[in-house]
């Protein structure tokens, strides 16, 4: 038993060697950073407590009003919390998908496949497409260019089809939800529909048999069995996604907007690399990823206290 344990040590080692150096390192050096005032351009790091994060989190009084002290920080998480509403709609998605591609069709195989190769895809090269799509100009982006063949067909006059066009990533308005979409099409069948898939062939025949001699239809199926027993999936994506849509989106934004229009499109992670590789604010950028981290944490155990009584409820 000894030598099978210092056997099983030595095959764990580099794992745990390779997570110490490249995980729980840079972890704890980020918090330790995180009570400095370290300017990279100056050189030396300058002990200052908690007023880094005190300068995140807090208030101050200004004319009678109460503002933040980083207002940057307030709006950059709001809009890291607005492209999170891609993810239940991609969950719902992946769902609906993987149930029709679970069914006995021909060519299912082929579909499968086709609709899991956005995820093999580099991010890069899917979010420059994604860019030349909805370029404003119509005889550039082929979005706003079918848009406006569709207002010529109806009879609309140039001057007001141009004023129609939505400016997907240069107006404030739209470049969230042009962001949102794209992220659904490029979620709803990769990893999440793998899960799904594999989730609907464990639920017994039996239950859709018994309930098609009672009389329900597919969507009594889908809310009343498909539903409840996928629900651990359910709860292991919810719980992942939560977490990389708290960490993502620096890609998207610094390839299809550069955190704009207007700092409409720049999330945590983007503001992140801004304080550290634009301003050289080292140690403000460390105190964020460490508010970042504390969220991520929150909303996993919320995840996992709520979850997980609902899970064991069910």
């Amino acid at each position: 038993m000894r030598s099978q344990n210092k056997a099983a040590f030595f095959f764990l080692l580099p794992n745990f060697v390779g997570f110490l150096i490249f995980a729980l390192g840079p972890v704890v050096v980020a918090a330790g950073m995180g009570f400095y005032r370290y300017q990279l351009a100056s050189g030396t790091p300058v002990f200052i407590g908690l007023d880094n994060f005190a300068e995140l989190v807090l208030f101050k009084k200004v004319n009678g009003e109460w503002v933040a002290r980083d207002p940057y920080f307030w709006k950059y998480l709001g809009n890291t919390l607005f492209l999170m509403l891609n993810i239940p709609l991609a969950m719902a998605g992946s769902l609906l998908l993987a149930v029709l591609l679970n069914k006995e069709l021909p060519g299912r195989i082929f579909f499968r496949t086709l609709f899991f190769i956005p995820h093999l895809c580099t991010g890069i090269a899917i979010y420059m497409v994604w860019k030349m799509l909805l370029t404003y100009e119509p005889n550039v982006g082929i979005v706003n260019g079918l848009l406006w063949q569709v207002f010529g067909a109806l009879g609309i006059a140039p001057e007001r089809a141009a004023a129609l066009l939505p400016g997907w990533l240069i107006d404030a308005a739209w470049a969230k939800p042009a962001l949102i979409i794209m992220f659904i099409w490029a979620s709803v069948g990769g990893y999440n529909m793998v899960l799904y898939l594999a989730g609907l062939q464990n639920i017994p025949l039996e239950l859709y048999e018994a309930a098609e001699m009672d009389g329900a239809g597919w969507w009594s199926q889908l809310v009343h069995i498909t539903v409840p027993q996928l629900a651990p999936t359910t709860f292991f994506i919810l719980v992942t996604s939560v977490i990389g849509g708290l960490q993502g989106g620096f890609e998207a934004a610094y390839v299809m907007t550069g955190g704009g229009p207007e700092g409409s499109t720049t999330t945590m992670s983007y503001y992140i690399y801004t304080q550290a590789y634009e301003q050289l604010e080292v140690g403000y950028a460390a105190a964020i990823s460490m508010v970042l981290f504390a969220l991520i944490f929150a909303a996993t155990m919320l995840n996992w206290r709520y979850g997980g009584k609902r899970l064991e409820a069910a």
